[in-house]
């Protein structure tokens, strides 16, 4: 490669020097000089480089990152020309993999080898791998808070007393991996391996009332917003992203749309969900009343009583239902999944009706009128309520069509108190009405029908009757049984770290205990993933669960005010008092963009409605790939043969980083 010198050492040709530092050599380590020319390619500058540094090693995970412009080289049959590179290019030569150390729902943490050179969403499929959690789609990684941003505390930091190390793991070539020992086989390989397997699937049991004191909690909507504002780019690498190596990140479910979960392959995945689902609680990102509170304490203890003696191995194997019933089950989720079997549902029947008296009640103000008693009809999306059942053939009261409309739950089970929120879109904003039933049956009945509704489905839909189970089976869990007996161990174990600081100041251990074990009896029955699934899907009957939280500025506003962003719909909040305000479903949705000059982002939905606002507490790529997300998650096909299309999760969620 060398040029043609003159007398006075100069060379005459086009070749020129480019400094590369090899990470290998140390920091102190002079970067190495290669003369070359701009038609090399990428594959003969990194030869060069090996041949330069006569290190024998294997050298097919390292890289060129050119550090100006935060560029991965991959490309090995470019030139330097086709790259744009020049004498003033800084090269480092790097691993693609480095180690970074992990926080994971549970609140360990661990280390493992990460790509920094692919995208994030791609690295994260990677770790997911290691981990042995499918649908990595529906997990991302956040920043860790800077020290400045948590509160002080005192005592150790819940998890970093022991760190797990996955860093060596060499994964088997085949995708499909069998298990070995009743756990992935890579977990097999030694006894840290083996424990590392053990915290990943089942629950931490040594927690106190002064780990969850000692944990940072968001006490308003703008510091939930401020959690959001730290997810790294999923469509940028880690290198991409000022990341650095053995650095801690957080890995959570981003999504909160959790596909096909299955006992038989998903022991990591249902517990770390579960652990997600347990803080969440505790921390009170999603709100729980008292009788909520209770129930998933009475379910933490009983999860935390077995897994004090859980085999990983063995709850691998363990089923809730024998094979048959499992076939049953899946066949049944295969026919609700799809819309086309709902819309032949539909055609096909007669679809359902409920009419019955309610006492219905519409807030306003400078009033002091409570609930009033109406015939009520609820046909196909609408609810129609009339004075009595004899002028039901007349002109209603109010008519109110549920499609998009927010449907919060207002129940009281002691209280017996069992009523319907519904804020239903209108063209003065939002119409605020509550329907209360007269017991639990009805309630179900109802609350079912109004949620599909919601999502613009009637009562012929498949769904019904499991979504009635559903929400008479989470209340069944908050009747308390009066003559339960206390387990001697309730009080050695303690009872106060399971439930959220608000109640541990409410209520002391003596007034605690009783409430909770009141509420075990009815979960004392279920097998321990059983237990998990039962908390998951009562975090996901909450009012507020799987809403991300942003503060936005919407177009032609003068104050800041929240975004709620949830798996099917965009909700408005007013900041000050926590009100939903319009709701917007992405099924309503006609086109999006986002003008990255001014940072805004632009929605038309139908009926010429268009919503533009701009991202105050997270950056706007980050909202709109939260949107983008989501669209892309109803995506997805029960078809196991269908992977995941990329290209498309880019295209929703890049913005023009990715095009």
């Amino acid at each position: 490669m060398a040029g043609l010198k003159t007398a006075s050492g100069d060379y005459i040709d086009a070749s020129w020097e480019l400094s590369v530092a090899v990470e290998e050599l140390g920091p102190e380590a002079e970067p190495l000089t290669l003369r070359v020319t701009g038609d090399v390619h990428i594959g003969g500058v990194m030869l060069q480089i090996v041949d330069k540094i006569k290190v024998k090693q294997n050298w097919s995970d390292h890289a060129l990152w050119w550090e100006q412009k935060k560029l991965w080289l991959l490309k090995t049959n470019w030139t330097l020309d086709k790259y744009g590179l020049q004498a003033d290019a800084r090269l480092r030569y790097t691993p693609q993999h480095k180690p970074v150390r992990l926080q994971l729902p549970n609140r360990r943490m661990i280390c493992v080898h990460a790509s920094f050179s692919e995208p994030v969403f791609r690295a994260v499929a990677g770790i997911c791998r290691v981990l042995s959690i499918r649908h990595a789609e529906e997990l991302s990684l956040l920043r860790a808070p800077k020290e400045k941003d948590k509160k002080k505390r005192k005592g150790p930091v819940l998890g970093t007393e022991d760190e797990f190390d996955l860093s060596g793991v060499v994964l088997p070539a085949s995708a499909e991996q069998q298990p070995f020992r009743g756990m992935p086989a890579h977990f097999s390989d030694s006894p840290a391996t083996e424990a590392c397997y053990r915290m990943l699937s089942v629950s931490w049991t040594g927690l106190t009332p002064e780990h969850v004191l000692k944990m940072p909690r968001p006490s308003n909507l703008v510091e939930k917003a401020q959690i959001n504002s730290r997810w790294l780019s999923s469509s940028r690498s880690l290198m991409q992203q000022d990341v650095r190596e053995n650095e801690q990140l957080w890995l959570r479910f981003k999504y909160y749309n959790f596909f096909d979960l299955e006992p038989k392959y998903d022991a990591v995945r249902i517990t770390q969900l579960y652990e997600q689902a347990r803080w969440a609680v505790l921390l009170e990102e999603t709100e729980s009343t008292e009788e909520e509170m209770m129930v998933f304490a009475a379910l933490q203890y009983h999860i935390n009583k077995l897994s004090l003696s859980a085999d990983p191995t063995e709850t691998a194997g363990e089923q809730g239902m024998d094979d048959l019933d499992s076939a049953l089950s899946n066949l049944q989720v295969k026919l609700e999944g799809g819309t086309s079997t709902s819309d032949m549902l539909e055609n096909l029947t007669t679809i359902p009706e409920l009419k019955d008296y309610l006492r219905v009640f519409r807030p306003r103000k400078l009033t002091l009128k409570g609930y009033k008693q109406h015939w009520v009809v609820f046909k196909e999306t609408t609810i129609s309520y009339y004075k009595s059942r004899e002028e039901a053939l007349g002109e209603p009261v109010q008519q109110l069509n549920l499609k998009g409309c927010e449907v919060v739950p207002d129940v009281n089970i002691s209280g017996q108190k069992f009523c319907i929120r519904l804020l239903v879109p209108s063209p003065e904003g939002m119409s605020e009405v509550y329907l209360r039933c007269e017991d639990e049956q009805q309630y179900a009945s109802w609350m079912a029908g109004c949620r599909l509704a919601a999502k613009g489905r009637t009562m012929a839909d498949s769904t019904y009757q499991s979504e009635v189970q559903n929400i008479l089976s989470f209340l069944q869990l908050q009747r308390a049984s009066p003559d339960a007996p206390v387990a001697p161990d309730a009080e050695a174990m303690g009872t106060q770290w399971l439930v959220s600081p608000r109640y541990q100041k409410k209520f002391k251990p003596k007034q605690l205990t009783p409430r909770i074990l009141e509420a075990h009896q009815n979960v004392a029955q279920l097998s321990l993933t059983e237990a998990k699934m039962r908390f998951i899907q009562a975090w996901q009957s909450l009012p507020d669960f799987g809403i991300s939280y942003f503060v936005v500025r919407f177009k032609g506003s003068r104050k800041d005010e929240i975004l709620g962003i949830a798996n099917n719909r965009l909700i408005r909040i007013d900041l000050a008092v926590g009100d939903v305000v319009k709701t917007w479903r992405y099924s309503n949705m006609r086109q999006w963009n986002v003008n990255w000059d001014i940072r805004q982002v632009a929605i038309e939905f139908d009926e010429h409605i268009n919503v533009a606002f701009s991202s105050v507490s997270a950056g706007c790529n980050i909202v709109h790939e939260y949107i983008g997300g989501y669209i892309f998650l109803s995506t997805r096909s029960t078809d196991k043969g269908r992977g995941l299309d990329e290209e498309l999760f880019y295209k929703l969620t890049g913005g023009h980083e990715a095009l």
